[in-house]
């Protein structure tokens, strides 16, 4: 097939309609009519001979091959804009608009109240952050990095693990009036231990504890099952039951002393937060940079 420019504008506007998540928003970005747009990857079907975007009244989404299609010119369009902005001199210049998927816990819990210095640093940005319990579909999604903890699913996304973070058995002081406090974590068996989804497998995190390379398993029940970190630690702070939970967003109710770690020898497990995004070359500008200050407001 001979290259075609017409081919390459349908792309970009294929990108806008996925980036904006509508055809009004990818009108809006490209200064174009919602029809226009419309038409534009009408034209670009037409021209690689399949349905890209599966539409509804209310809604629309790539289709299967709309997704591969994407996911492998996706990056060939942001190799073209890289290359814009690096002959006009500026590649670091951060701006435009940044989607970001986050952890709700790691929203609520940890970064909200630093995204005031962020949107300070990059005056030319705008940040847009959507809260899920799973990443979903980040190229269909238009979604530019997601963060997540525990180790990504195997898929095309790129992933950059970006910090650890401790994982501590704790208890209120009042679980611990009421029933003792253990003094091995084998002595869990007989405790009321809240039990936190996998969202992977459907199941509790099974308990480990780590004390250097040694790892001890430790087989736990309770009638309390969570998947909302926030939740988890709100529980155990008032008493109904012992928890596993990560440092960070712990700290502070642990030196309150709302909550008490239980076995600090044995808190060598370590729990990843990842950056996922979904081109295979370098993450853009915006990108690397909120990747950046996470990095530096959390170490």
């Amino acid at each position: 097939m001979p290259f075609d420019g017409r081919l390459l504008a349908g792309v970009s506007v294929l990108a806008a309609v996925v980036e904006g998540g509508s055809f009004v928003r990818a009108a809006e970005a490209l200064g174009m009519s919602a029809s226009g747009v419309s038409r534009a990857v009408s034209r670009l079907e037409s021209r690689v001979g399949v349905r890209l975007i599966d539409r509804t009244t209310r809604s629309l989404t790539l289709s299967d091959e709309g997704r591969r299609f994407y996911e492998q010119v996706g990056p060939m369009l942001a190799g073209i804009e890289e290359a814009a902005v690096d002959a006009s001199g500026s590649l670091s210049a951060v701006r435009g608009r940044l989607r970001v998927n986050l952890d709700p816990f790691f929203s609520r819990l940890v970064l909200a109240e630093r995204l005031g210095v962020f949107l300070d640093r990059y005056p030319d940005l705008s940040l847009e952050l959507i809260t899920r319990d799973r990443i979903g579909d980040l190229v269909a999604d238009g979604i530019d990095v997601a963060m997540r903890f525990g180790e990504p699913p195997t898929s095309s996304l790129v992933s950059r693990k970006v910090l650890e973070t401790r994982i501590l058995t704790v208890a209120a002081p009042a679980y611990l009036a009421r029933h003792g406090r253990p003094k091995r974590p084998i002595e869990l068996a007989r405790h009321a231990c809240i039990q936190f989804l996998n969202p992977h497998t459907a199941r509790p995190f099974d308990w480990e504890f780590h004390k250097g390379r040694k790892v001890l398993p430790v087989k736990t029940t309770g009638r309390l099952l969570l998947n909302d970190v926030g939740a988890l630690l709100k529980a155990c702070a008032a008493g109904a039951g012992v928890a596993q939970v990560m440092a960070m967003g712990a700290d502070e109710l642990l030196h309150q002393g709302r909550l008490i770690e239980l076995f600090p020898e044995w808190s060598g497990e370590l729990f990843p937060l990842y950056a996922l995004y979904p081109s295979k070359r370098h993450p853009s500008a915006k990108v690397k940079a909120f990747i950046d200050f996470v990095l530096q407001t959390l170490h």
